[in-house]
């Protein structure tokens, strides 16, 4: 195929019968694997990964384990933002991202700092063509094709190539297939040894466990293994592609996990306010992070229970929500 155009921006990329070979070779024991939130960054979470995770900081958001991403220092990630919102510029801001492929950002003056510094380099996506790009490293294919991106200067800074349509003769567009080092994802439930169930809201949490090299899940409640089996129609996520598994109540804070509790409307508020200048930011990294040892204790001495209980009891539609 003739390439008609190709985007300037920067991709990660990993040859797909790579791939395909590293999982293959995934065990299908059953292993227990869950573990304390510390333990599984500081094993799973390697400077200079690529990471990637599922849904967004207001829903089903694995903002726990981004937490202690950042607890722990991890430097030089590469972050995919795909329908995300505060995730990348908290990264950002920490050190912990020098990469990011946008889907979605919170743009302000801060981001637009660390941009025109250089601190953080940038490949424009969308939310769709970055879920398209999982969807394809899921497949162990090297890439996928989309009319998106087409007509628009997204194209010309993101990693896509623009062909002749070999039936047609009309141009498509092709996105990379992503292979993250690492994937994340916070579910309503999983066993120990990562039989993972989302409810709800969802983008492409399978996909982004079935791409990536190594996975965390976190899980607002550990169910037995029997119930598993009892009704594996549930199962988003088979325990053959998950490394560890952490229990994690409230591992959406500030956001939602529809049918369990609603966003926490503060401490949103808080987040939302402190990503446009680098002292607020600095600050609510100390508050909310650095100087707690634990979301244990965040939760307990910046949340506190009062909070907790109003905002899963103003969560009223749970039906199908288990």
């Amino acid at each position: 195929m003739d390439v008609v155009q190709s985007g300037k921006g920067e991709i990660y990329f990993q040859d797909p019968d790579a791939v395909r070979a590293r999982v293959a070779k995934r065990t299908r024991a059953l292993v227990p694997k869950l573990m304390s939130l510390t333990d599984a960054v500081a094993r799973f979470v390697d400077d200079g990964d690529y990471m990637a995770c599922d849904l967004t900081y207001f829903i089903r958001g694995p903002n726990a384990v981004l937490r202690e991403v950042i607890r722990q220092r991890k430097k030089n990630l590469w972050f995919c933002a795909k329908y995300v919102y505060a995730e990348s510029v908290l990264l950002a801001a920490a050190g912990c991202a020098s990469r990011v492929d946008i889907g979605f950002f919170a743009l302000g003056k801060l981001v637009t700092s660390l941009v025109c510094r250089g601190d953080v380099k940038v490949t424009e996506w969308t939310n769709d063509t970055l879920t398209l790009r999982l969807h394809a490293g899921a497949m162990g294919v090297p890439f996928l094709p989309t009319r998106a991106l087409l007509g628009s200067d997204t194209l010309t800074y993101s990693g896509a190539r623009v062909v002749a349509d070999p039936f047609t003769g009309k141009p498509i567009c092709l996105v990379p297939a992503l292979n993250p080092d690492i994937g994340i994802v916070h579910v309503h439930q999983s066993d120990v040894y990562g039989n993972a169930r989302v409810f709800g809201a969802s983008t492409a949490p399978l996909e982004t466990a079935m791409a990536s090299a190594k996975v965390i899940v976190s899980a607002e409640e550990i169910i037995d293994t029997e119930e598993v089996r009892r009704d594996p129609g549930k199962t988003t996520i088979p325990y053959y592609f998950v490394d560890a598994v952490v229990h994690s109540p409230f591992g959406a804070y500030p956001g939602t996990v529809p049918g369990l509790y609603r966003e926490h409307r503060e401490g949103l508020l808080e987040t939302v306010q402190a990503l446009d200048a680098d002292d607020r930011i600095q600050a609510y990294l100390d508050k909310y992070v650095y100087s707690v040892g634990s979301e244990e204790e965040m939760l307990d001495k910046r949340v506190g229970v009062k909070d907790l209980l109003r905002i899963s009891g103003a969560e009223k539609i749970r039906e199908g929500y288990r």
